[in-house]
């Protein structure tokens, strides 16, 4: 079963039948949102709100594995997670949609493992690729047929949130190699890993890094919200094609 975790808006997609809602309780808390089941191209899907229904978590209080451990135990195998990203390469523009093959973690203080001695004995996974590399090439093959421009490879600055970043340390992640900028890839990419969850990332970008580009000079509030919007549009578009043609 595929689990899609994204921003609220996604749940408003044209064609989803949602089929019910489900509080799941978990050892960690509680998720974001219930889980949304739903029925889209004859598929199963499940939807979760990342910051909640109205959008009221910032980023280092997302209870992570909360989310995590629930959609694992209602049975789902694959994740999609949707998250908007500033854009720290020149050649990617906003309105782009990036799948990182990378993650470079400058988060802190987050709850980032199952397995911590504590609840679970200690656990070393191997994390040299985080995304699922199969399920990547599924979906570049797949999102390669719509008209809309994909980045194939990109490299997830994940920063602490919720403020947004300085131009300074826009030019450090970029000398550390980081092309995009975010704030929730870490810890839910190791947290699936460390459940044997598939899990891959869908970036749009909503617009340039601190310092780069439009941004120049800051980023504005209404900059973002504009950029939203049609965003919203075209990741519902993507997650549809996904879903009829391949099932995920």
């Amino acid at each position: 079963m595929l689990a899609i975790i994204g921003g609220s808006g996604l749940c408003n997609i044209k064609g989803l039948e949602i089929i019910r809602r489900e509080i799941v309780k978990t050892p960690y808390g509680q998720p974001s949102e219930p889980l949304i089941f739903g029925n889209l191209g004859g598929k199963e899907v499940i939807f979760l709100a990342r910051h909640g229904a109205n959008h009221t978590l910032a980023p280092h209080h997302i209870n992570y594995r909360a989310n995590i451990w629930a959609l694992q135990s209602v049975g789902v195998k694959s994740i999609i997670s949707i998250a908007s990203v500033g854009s720290i390469e020149k050649s990617i523009k906003v309105g782009d949609f990036v799948i990182p093959h990378q993650i470079i973690d400058y988060t802190y203080g987050r709850n980032n493992t199952f397995f911590d001695g504590i609840d679970n004995p200690v656990k070393h996974i191997d994390f040299t690729y985080p995304y699922d590399m199969s399920l990547r090439e599924i979906i570049i093959q797949s999102v390669q047929k719509l008209t809309y421009n994909f980045v194939t490879e990109g490299v997830y600055a994940a920063t602490q949130g919720p403020r947004l970043e300085t131009a300074a340390e826009i030019d450090r992640y970029e000398k550390d190699g980081a092309t995009i900028v975010g704030m929730t890839a870490m810890p839910e990419a190791v947290l699936a890993r460390e459940l044997n969850l598939s899990y891959v990332a869908i970036c749009p970008v909503a617009n340039h890094a601190a310092g780069r580009g439009e941004s120049a000079e800051g980023i504005s509030s209404a900059m973002l919200n504009h950029s939203s919007e049609q965003t919203i549009k075209n990741t519902i578009d993507i997650l549809v094609h996904l879903v009829k043609t391949h099932g995920y």
